[in-house]
């Protein structure tokens, strides 16, 4: 069988409800990869927050953080990283329009640096885990670079409008991606940045055609890199909006969807049976 590239996002897709990659998840991937396949992490998610699933899956692969914002390799030095952050005064603008509409909290993100608008338990700890902010207080005079990304908290109800407003002022330079509950968080990267430039990339350097990239997915953040790769495969608890995109339905992140998907298309059984002990 031809080399495949396997690129899985993981809240809502590989992990489980609990944030923890299932056994048979994991024993499906390592399986794959064991038949030549590569695997890669596809995330929203900052690399702080996703690096340890990357170690826990033991992989050697380029990782996509940011939606694409940023790619790295975290083995290979040699692999040229891609950062593709907001300009600091369009970043500057969206954040004074969010403070006229008093949000609850933002958070801005400089690689895995990151500054919070308040200091707030709820907020950080949800978006940071357990790292502490650079700095926090009146954004527009901390942020001295160019964001990777920001995060904005809204008020309950002005989500919509506060979308709406910036999707208008900034819609050809950023990308704006809401969140579900329970935050309802907007974030916002630079324009043209998604999962899929990110993935195209991470192809290239491994050399393996779009046809034969098979992606997971489940939320809004996943639309471009499941229309863009040979099979995008949704989660049965994704959004109708990428199910009706997807070449395929597996089952959800709580059903070992990923494992039962690969074992089918790839032919393969797993054996969980090590990895228990």
């Amino acid at each position: 069988m031809e080399k495949h590239l396997i690129a899985v996002d993981l809240d809502g897709t590989l992990l489980t409800d609990n944030k923890t990659i299932s056994l048979r998840n994991r024993a499906a991937l390592a399986k794959a990869r064991e038949l030549g396949h590569q695997v890669v992490i596809a995330t929203g998610r900052p690399y702080r927050a996703s690096g340890q699933y990357y170690k826990e899956l033991f992989l050697d692969t380029p990782i996509v953080n940011f939606n694409g914002a940023f790619v790295h390799h975290p083995k290979d030095r040699q692999f040229e990283p891609s950062h593709q952050p907001l300009d600091n005064k369009t970043a500057k603008t969206i954040i004074e329009t969010c403070e006229a509409f008093n949000v609850k909290n933002m958070m801005v993100e400089v690689m895995d640096d990151f500054y919070l608008r308040h200091l707030n338990r709820g907020f950080a700890e949800a978006f940071t885990i357990g790292s502490s902010p650079v700095d926090y207080g009146k954004l527009e005079k901390l942020l001295h670079h160019d964001p990777t990304s920001i995060l904005v908290h809204p008020e309950e109800g002005q989500e919509d409008e506060l979308t709406r407003l910036l999707g208008q002022a900034h819609a050809e330079v950023t990308e704006q991606r809401n969140w579900g509950a329970p935050w309802n968080v907007i974030e916002i990267t630079k324009g043209g940045v998604s999962k899929a430039s990110g993935l195209q990339k991470v192809a290239s350097h491994l050399g393996i055609p779009r046809e034969r990239i098979i992606a997971f997915g489940d939320e809004n953040n996943d639309l471009e890199m499941i229309d863009y790769v040979g099979t995008g495969v949704a989660m049965s608890n994704a959004i109708d909006e990428l199910k009706a995109i997807a070449n395929e339905i597996t089952y959800s992140n709580e059903e070992d969807g990923i494992a039962r998907f690969l074992e089918e298309r790839l032919s393969f059984t797993t054996n969980t049976s090590k990895l228990a002990r």
